[in-house]
């Protein structure tokens, strides 16, 4: 696959840098060419990213970083089998537990929450750092939810990390699925409070939950369409891909 000029593989991340010394000089800079390809477009075309990590892939699958690249671009396309194979091969590779909560909400994407509720009280959640935990809480919740257990999961998401009024990376998501959990059950007050919460921590967009504050606001935006031909008025969620089920992953 075609690189662009503008990529030379300095912009990885060092410890990726260093994985990629075991490999020969310019082996070493191609893959690392298409790790960058994988970050630039994993979340803008997730199709794209998952082509230049086959490609990495298949120049490097020894190395733990490219197994983890490969997982998350295939996780990106909801192919979860096939990522759940990589993150694995990945921590077999590494000794850590960091991909364990996506390695859970694999399960969920092929149907195995109880799986996913399983690995979400195992003792290698211990090991993780907090936003791991989160994480976890958040996967946990979601399988709750697959499974019918609206209470359960909002139950799931109650914590210390909820409750707190500091703001953390994790914060905004977790208030949003808290919000969700809660509207899902029919709590359209509570989880109008908590949407607005959400709408506080999120400092970069990461939710859709101005929208779904909006929605609850009976809020109606109009789009003017050039040369004053038509007025068309719908709500803000039309169009938008419901967040809930990735917020939770």
């Amino acid at each position: 696959m075609p690189i662009p000029e503008d990529v030379t593989g300095d912009e990885i991340d060092k410890d990726v840098r260093q994985e990629l010394q075991s490999l020969p000089k310019t082996l070493a800079e191609d893959v690392a060419k298409n790790l960058v390809m994988v970050a630039r477009l994993i979340d803008e075309d997730p199709e794209g990213a998952y082509g230049y990590s086959k490609v990495a892939l298949r120049l490097a699958s020894r190395v733990a970083a490219v197994r983890e690249a490969a997982g998350f671009a295939a996780y990106a396309n909801q192919k979860y089998g096939e990522a759940l194979g990589e993150f694995r091969a990945a921590r077999r590779m590494t000794g850590t537990m960091e991909l364990w909560p996506v390695m859970a909400d694999c399960e969920r994407g092929l149907g195995r929450p109880e799986k996913a509720l399983d690995m979400a009280g195992a003792p290698e959640v211990h090991k993780l750092d907090k936003a791991g935990q989160v994480e976890m809480r958040l996967v946990a919740a979601g399988a709750r939810r697959d499974m019918g257990q609206l209470d359960a999961a909002i139950v799931t998401l109650q914590s210390p990390e909820l409750a707190s009024n500091s703001i953390q990376p994790w914060t905004a998501r977790l208030r949003y699925a808290y919000a969700d959990a809660l509207l899902a059950a029919g709590r359209e007050g509570e989880a109008r409070e908590w949407f607005a919460k959400a709408v506080e921590a999120d400092r970069d967009g990461s939710t859709d939950a101005s929208d779904r504050l909006a929605e609850l606001d009976g809020v109606e935006f109009v789009d003017v369409l050039d040369d004053g031909e038509d007025v068309s008025e719908k709500p803000a969620h039309e169009d938008r891909d419901d967040e809930a089920g990735d917020d939770e992953d």
